[in-house]
C-alpha cells in the first residue's frame, strides 16, 4: 500500500517518517515533492574504475543557476533529508523535469527502511539544461512494508550533499572474502 498525500503528513507529525524540512505545500496526493540541494559532484578522471575510489570535483549552483551539459553524469543531491524506520521510499524525477529533458535517478529509485539523510540523484540531461538549487527535481512515494524489518546500516547512512560511488568497498570486501 502506498502512503496517501494526507497519511504523508501525518507520519511526519508523529514521526514514522523523517522529511526535514518539512513543507505542506510540497505534499501531493500520494508523494512529497523534493528539491534540488545545491552541490553537485562530476567525476574528474577521464575512465571511472569501479574497483577504486574516483576523484570528483564539487560544483556550487549559485543563483543564476547552472547549465548541465549532455554526456556528464551529475550526481545532485535532495534538500531535503528523508527517511523512515517503518515505510519503504521510492524516489522519481518529476514528469515536468523529464520533459525538460532531464533523466533523474534511473537506476536506483528504492531506498531502504532505516535510511536517514539526504538522497544522492543520478542527472543525466539529454540537452544543456540550466537547473537551480531548490527547484522541484523529484517526487517520493512510500509504501508500507510486511514482515520482520531488517533497517539499514550501510555505507550511505546520514548522507550530507551527494555521495559518490562507494561500489569500490564491495569489491574489497569480496576480495577478502574469497582469500
Amino acid at each position: 500500500m502506498i502512503l496517501t498525500g494526507p497519511e504523508i503528513t501525518a507520519a511526519v507529525y508523529d514521526g514514522r517518517l523523517t522529511i526535514a524540512p518539512f513543507e505542506a505545500e510540497q505534499v501531493n496526493p500520494n508523494s512529497y515533492n523534493v528539491r534540488l540541494g545545491p552541490t553537485l559532484l562530476t567525476y574528474t578522471a577521464a575512465v571511472i574504475d569501479a574497483h577504486q575510489p574516483n576523484p570528483t570535483q564539487a560544483i556550487e549552483i549559485g543563483e543564476h543557476g547552472y547549465v548541465l551539459q549532455p554526456g556528464e553524469l551529475y550526481l545532485g543531491h535532495t534538500f531535503e533529508q528523508v527517511g523512515s524506520d517503518i515505510f519503504v521510499p521510492l524516489l522519481f524525477g518529476r514528469s515536468s523535469v523529464g520533459r525538460l529533458g532531464l533523466f533523474v535517478e534511473i537506476t536506483a529509485p528504492i531506498g531502504d527502511i532505516g535510511f536517514h539523510g539526504q538522497w544522492t540523484l543520478m542527472l543525466t540531461p539529454v540537452r544543456p539544461l540550466r537547473v537551480y538549487a531548490g527547484m522541484k527535481i523529484g517526487q517520493i512515494m512510500f509504501f508500507v512494508s510486511t514482515g520482520d524489518i531488517d533497517l539499514y546500516r550501510g555505507k550511505y547512512q546520514a548522507a550530507a550533499g551527494p555521495q559518490p560511488s562507494r561500489y569500490w568497498r564491495d569489491v574489497d570486501r569480496i576480495r577478502a572474502v574469497a582469500s
